[in-house]
């Protein structure tokens, strides 16, 4: 279950991750385009990570991993992958902490995760949803190679408004493509 890139380690969420976890997640920026409404206080976020840990990232449902950055040690994101009912495809989101936006870390996490599921899990497809205000994950979600295939106006009532969505996805044999051409 642990994922290792060249600065970061994926890995189960731990008990001492609650208070990273509370403060980036009550950044009123962070939570904007997100289904939780900021402040997430220290208690809230405790259950959270009891939650998170208690996932099976083999198993239907959603699985949270912590985005560690290995040479701190110190929690700065999480990935959240919901693996379908057949097993075969799923949906994934991501989170960073403010203070370690615009460093790659998101970009890398999430091509680890995507690694994972089609080079060693088999996965045929992988999508992915955003508000389509949101511009920095639309665009590292089309860096990482989702190709965007559509997008529904007014579709979700969050925070007091209707919001549209646009919608990703991610065949295993684009995946495969994009692997080979950043290998040569």
């Amino acid at each position: 279950m642990l994922i290792e890139t060249s600065r970061l380690t994926l890995r189960r969420f731990r008990p001492d991750d609650a208070p990273a976890l509370a403060a980036y997640r009550s950044d009123p920026e962070v939570a904007r385009y997100q289904g939780w409404t900021a402040p997430v206080s220290r208690r809230d976020a405790a259950e959270l990570v009891r939650e998170f840990a208690a996932g099976d990232p083999a198993r239907p449902g959603w699985f949270q991993y912590a985005v560690e950055l290995t040479a701190e040690g110190s929690l700065v994101g999480d990935v959240g992958v919901r693996l379908h009912e057949n097993g075969m495809q799923a949906e994934l989101g991501f989170t960073l902490a403010p203070a370690r936006q615009g460093s790659g870390y998101a970009s890398e996490a999430v091509r680890a995760v995507l690694g994972d599921l089609f080079d060693g899990r088999g996965l045929h497809r992988v999508s992915a949803e955003c508000d389509a205000r949101n511009t920095a994950s639309a665009r590292l979600l089309e860096r990482v190679g989702f190709r965007r295939e559509g997008e529904r106006p007014e579709f979700t009532w969050i925070k007091g408004e209707w919001t549209d969505d646009l919608l990703y996805g991610l065949l295993a044999r684009r995946w495969e493509d994009l692997r080979r051409s950043s290998d040569t």
